[in-house]
C-alpha cells in the first residue's frame, strides 16, 4: 500500500520538524501494519486513526498511560459510568493506549470484542499490537458492527459522499480539539497519498 520510507520520510517533515525518533517510527509502523491486517484502504480512515494517536499520545504515536491516571475525572476511581461503585477487579480504568481508553463498562465491552482479558488487565492496553487493535476497532465499523468509543465510526465521516475530519472527532471525544485534529489528518492524509504504491 505505502512504500514505509516514504511514509517515514513525510510525516517525518510535515509534523515532525524534520524527522522522526526511532520510536515514532515504530509507532508508525505498528499501526500502519494494523491498517493492513484490518484492511482498510482508505487513506483519510487511516490518517484520521494515526492524526487521533498523534494527538492523544502527545506526539508519541505509542500508546501511554493518561498524565494523572484519571486523578479528578470520575473514571478515576471505582465507579462505572452510571455512578455505582465496584470493587472486583482491583483496578481504576484510566486512559491508556494509543486512544486512551478510559471507563470500566469501555474496558469490558472492548476486551469482550477482542477476546481479550481488558477488565483483569487494563494494562493489556498499552500493549503495542493490542492497542493498534482498540484504535481499529473502536474507530470503524468492526467485529461489532459499530464505533465502539461513541457508536460513531469512520464510516460516518468518511465515505462517498462525506469527508469531514472536524466532525469525525465525536468517533473519540465529542468535538474536544476538533480543529487541530482534522489539521494533523489533512498531514497525514498528505504523506500516505505521496507514499503510495
Amino acid at each position: 500500500m505505502w512504500n514505509r520510507n516514504i511514509v517515514y520520510n513525510e510525516v517525518g517533515r510535515l509534523l515532525y520538524k524534520g524527522c522522526l525518533t526511532d520510536s515514532q517510527r515504530e509507532g508508525l509502523e505498528v499501526k500502519l501494519r494494523a491498517f493492513v491486517q484490518y484492511g482498510i484502504r482508505d487513506v483519510r480512515w487511516c490518517a484520521y486513526m494515526l492524526a487521533t494517536s498523534f494527538h492523544e499520545t502527545g506526539g508519541r504515536l505509542l500508546p501511554i498511560k493518561e498524565w494523572g491516571a484519571g486523578m479528578g475525572k470520575p473514571y478515576g476511581k471505582k465507579r462505572k459510568q452510571d455512578g455505582t461503585e465496584y470493587r472486583h477487579p482491583d483496578k481504576i480504568y484510566f486512559g491508556r493506549g494509543d486512544v486512551q481508553l478510559t471507563w470500566y463498562e469501555n474496558y469490558e465491552r472492548m476486551g469482550k470484542i477482542l477476546n481479550l482479558p481488558l477488565l483483569e488487565h487494563p494494562e493489556l492496553a498499552l500493549e503495542r499490537d493490542i492497542s493498534a487493535q482498540i484504535l481499529i476497532e473502536g474507530m470503524t465499523r468492526g467485529i461489532s458492527g459499530r464505533g465502539d468509543f461513541t457508536g460513531l465510526s469512520l464510516e460516518d465521516f468518511f465515505n462517498a459522499r462525506r469527508n469531514d475530519p472536524t466532525q469525525a472527532r465525536r468517533i473519540v471525544n465529542g468535538m474536544d480539539r476538533a480543529a487541530l485534529i482534522a489539521g494533523y489528518h489533512r498531514k497525514f492524509v498528505e504523506a500516505l497519498q505521496y507514499a503510495a504504491v
